[in-house]
């Protein structure tokens, strides 16, 4: 087992320990870390204490990471696109149509399924369901992601995402023409309150969400945007955009489909059935990932390009525009 030594540190008063540990340590549950705790497995200045004991400034928590229980779900062959690997991470280019990890009655053809096949050992700090998961794009959203070999690249990448020093972009199509060329959504983000499936904007119980955006280019229908997240809330970008009135193009949940045709002049709406052919999907994609090696610290950065099928929603987008559909 490996122990992680953190200094408590950023509070102005005394906090609770499993909620400094919640706030500091990526990829554990609140009720996983109370557990770790009542077994022992987390020390203050080198005692045991109660997941509700109040820790100060300068104090000193080790945690030790057990070993992960026995995980029950299948390997499963089948291809990755590997963007890098070593013997401590891998960053892979997630496909549409891929959960990252089981839940909600899936227990395979999940990316955790595919991992468990091609690397020999994976982090178990996720807990069972979730090995090597150090951050998850919704099923339905491309791009860049990384996972971890082992338990102490799993802290320090969780760290990394914990300290928001790790860089993430994001290439989007919306709905309707942006007003603003760039801009900052700040409204925090938690369960809806109508449907416990979806996240909304809550301005009390919510947690802050922090978005930037900026335009690259004007359809007349649509809008193209890069995306920088402050934050990593569930959905967020999807939530912070419909809330503009800008929800992404083929976004089922958050009004990016039919609710959007009954919007949309009847001059526009047979491109707009064509777009939603194209895109089965939200047209959400994760084109760059950036962050310090866990063991070398060298800054590294992946990029992937668009997938198919946002390329050619893009490209009818562009010709629609430029016989005139951008008025």
């Amino acid at each position: 087992m490996k122990s992680k030594n953190l200094r408590v540190e950023g509070i102005k008063e005394p906090l609770r320990l499993d909620s400094w540990l919640a706030r500091n340590l990526q990829g554990f549950t609140r009720s996983r870390l109370k557990g770790l705790i009542n077994d022992g497995y987390v020390l203050l200045d080198h005692r045991k204490v109660k997941p509700s004991h109040r820790v100060s400034p300068g104090e000193l928590v080790t945690i030790t990471i057990p070993p992960p229980q026995r995980c029950t779900l299948q390997p499963e062959e089948g291809e990755l696109d590997i963007i890098y690997e070593d013997e401590h991470l891998l960053v892979i280019n997630k496909p549409p149509k891929l959960a990252v990890h089981p839940g909600g009655g899936v227990d395979h053809g999940t990316l955790v399924n595919l991992l468990l096949h091609h690397c020999k050992k994976l982090s178990g700090i996720g807990g069972i369901e979730k090995p090597g998961i150090v951050h998850r794009l919704d099923k339905d959203t491309t791009g860049v992601m990384v996972v971890a070999k082992d338990d102490l690249t799993h802290l320090e990448l969780s760290a990394q995402f914990k300290r928001r020093s790790v860089r993430k972009e994001y290439q989007a199509i919306v709905w309707g023409e942006m007003e603003d060329e760039k801009g900052v959504i700040e409204l925090p983000i938690g369960r809806s309150r109508k449907d416990r499936k979806k996240m909304a904007v809550r301005e009390l119980g919510g947690r802050d969400a922090v978005t930037s955006y900026q335009l690259l280019e004007k359809y007349g229908l649509c809008s193209y945007l890069m995306i920088k997240l402050g934050t990593g809330r569930t959905h967020q970008i999807r939530v912070h955009l419909s809330h503009l009135g800008h929800p992404l193009l083929g976004d089922p949940k958050y009004g990016g489909r039919g609710k959007m045709l009954g919007k949309i002049s009847p001059s526009q709406r047979e491109v707009a059935k064509r777009l939603l052919e194209i895109m089965p999907r939200q047209a959400l994609h994760a084109s760059l990932l950036g962050l310090h090696h866990p063991v070398t610290g060298k800054y590294l950065e992946f990029f992937s390009q668009l997938w198919e099928d946002m390329a050619r929603a893009l490209e009818l987008l562009c010709s629609y525009a430029k016989v005139g559909g951008a008025g």
